[in-house]
This record gives structure tokens, C-alpha cells and sequence, in this order.
């Protein structure tokens, strides 16, 4: 009876601009590529999809750039004739493609302030779908869970490959001196003289920083301009703040920063990939 009503409901629909395509009520356009044979899409179900969506032959956006699966849950719409009505409609295993009005998608979906220029408010999004998986409640968060488990694995590799690197370079390098308990490797070329400075004291340093492979990502040498930051407060990377406090005024040496120390998993700059490890050479101008 509930397939009835909505084979009736959908046919009822207003007719389609778009060939190949139906309509329902609400105005949102559908056509189903491949039928899947897994469960009907329930409301507040969980789901592993793939979708990508188009403004006539241009790709916006497709999960096959992501990093990560994609997942999304079933909810109530945000306005009619939406992807959320679109997901509602499907089965696991389902290819289907939808045409979405862009205003609304870019407004009340993707909450933009303002269209993007290149949209026109009466063009509609063509969107590409397909349902992978189902997950209740708990089995959503079992996949989160092992998702999260198999990153900090990951992590934990190449962060390890990261640390050998390190070591290699120091050892191939005669690089003999004491690390400090953080890993930190701090080699003083010319001593400078008086105290260290302290915790959120200015310091004004002057330095070129490199990879292990000599390239050059940064300096301000060359700028001709030194910086200026409070010391042990985050302004800087953590191998900084530990290794600037090592010196007095004048003072001149070379940071061996392991990756942990420096951006870690993340990207800085074109040169600076994640775990990077970085030498910097340094000269402690002033403090107060």
C-alpha cells in the first residue's frame, strides 16, 4: 500500500524540463540510473555516499577528492524539492542523478550569504548520488570509531618514519650534540652573552629556515627584517619557543627540529609538507 501511495505521489508530480528525468511534488527532478537491491532509506538513518554535483558541464564538487568516505544522515529537509528529499527516496546499492534549484542549494543548504558569481539564481544543480552503506545509530559510530583508530595509526607511521629521517640526517651529518629531552637539537655557532630570556618576554630573531635537503622555505635575512614575538606563548612553532630560550643576546646557532616540534601533520607553504623536518638557522638580536 505505502509503495502505491508513492508511485501515485510521485507520478502526480509536475512535468519535467529536463529529459530523462521525473518529477515529485515538491518540485525536485529525479532519474534513477541503477537500481540497488540493499534496504529503502529510512529518516535518520546513516549513509556512506558518493556524490558529485555540476552547474551544467562544470564539476563543482565530488567526495572523490576527499581524504575520508562520505557520510551524511537522514533529516528533514531544509527546503522543498532538496538532496535530503532526493536520499529519502533512495535504496542501498541506488545510482540516481537529481537537478536541484541553485538558489536554494547555495542559500538554504550551503548556507552562502551571497550566490557565487558564476551562479545564476534560475539555474538548477545537477547532482550525482549513489548509497553505499547504511548504518544504524551504533554501527555509525563503531565506523567513526575505527575510522579514528586507523588515522591515529597512520599518524603514528609516519610520524615514526618522520623521526628516522631525523635521525639519519643527524647521524650522517656528524651532528653529535646532546638532543634535549623533547627531541630538539640546538647547535650554538657563536655565544652571546648574559641571561636567557624568559616566558612572554619580546624577542627579535633573526633566521633562514630550510629542509634537510638544504632548500630554503623562509628568511629573514634576506628581508632584511628580524621578528618579533613573545617567547613560550604559541606565537611560534614549539621547537622555536624551546630553542630560543637556549640562547643570550647576540647569540647564533642552528635549530634540528624534528617534524613533531615544527607543523607536524599539517601543511605550511608550498616547501613545508607534513612532517617536515626543519633547520633554522638563528641569531638572538634582543629581548625585554
Amino acid at each position: 500500500m505505502c509503495l502505491l501511495v508513492s508511485v501515485a505521489f510521485m507520478s502526480c508530480g509536475p512535468k519535467s524540463p529536463f529529459p530523462g528525468y521525473k518529477a515529485t511534488e515538491t518540485g525536485l527532478y529525479y532519474k534513477k540510473i541503477v537500481a540497488g537491491n540493499g534496504p529503502q532509506l529510512q529518516m535518520g538513518d546513516y549513509i556512506k555516499v558518493r556524490l558529485a554535483y555540476y552547474l551544467g558541464d562544470s564539476l563543482l564538487f565530488t567526495t572523490n577528492n576527499l581524504p575520508d568516505p562520505a557520510y551524511d544522515q537522514l533529516r528533514e529537509s531544509v527546503f522543498q524539492g532538496d538532496l535530503l528529499e532526493g536520499f529519502r527516496m533512495m535504496h542501498v546499492g541506488d545510482s540516481m542523478s537529481f537537478m536541484i534549484n541553485s538558489d536554494s542549494t547555495f542559500r538554504k543548504m550551503f548556507h552562502a550569504p551571497i550566490l557565487p558569481e558564476f551562479v545564476n539564481p534560475e539555474t538548477f544543480l545537477r547532482w550525482e548520488v549513489v548509497v553505499d552503506e547504511v548504518y544504524t545509530q551504533e554501527e555509525f559510530n563503531q565506523v567513526q570509531e575505527a575510522l579514528a583508530q586507523k588515522k591515529m595509526e597512520e599518524a603514528a607511521a609516519l610520524q615514526q618514519q618522520a623521526n628516522d629521517v631525523f635521525a639519519a640526517y643527524l647521524a650522517e651529518n656528524g651532528i653529535t650534540t646532546q638532543p634535549q629531552e623533547s627531541g630538539l637539537v640546538y647547535v650554538c655557532t657563536k655565544k652571546g652573552k648574559g641571561p636567557k630570556p624568559g616566558y612572554k618576554q619580546k624577542v627579535k630573531v633573526h633566521y633562514t629556515g630550510k629542509l634537510l635537503d638544504g632548500r630554503v622555505f623562509d628568511s629573514s635575512v634576506e628581508r632584511g627584517e628580524p621578528i618579533e614575538f613573545e617567547l613560550g606563548v604559541g606565537q611560534v612553532i614549539p621547537g622555536w619557543d624551546e630553542g630560543i630560550a637556549l640562547m643570550s643576546k647576540g647569540e647564533k646557532g642552528i635549530l634540528y627540529i624534528p617534524s613533531n616540534l615544527a607543523y607536524g601533520a599539517r601543511q605550511a607553504g608550498e616547501l613545508i609538507t607534513p612532517y617536515s623536518n626543519l633547520i633554522f638557522e638563528v641569531e638572538l638580536v634582543d629581548f625585554q
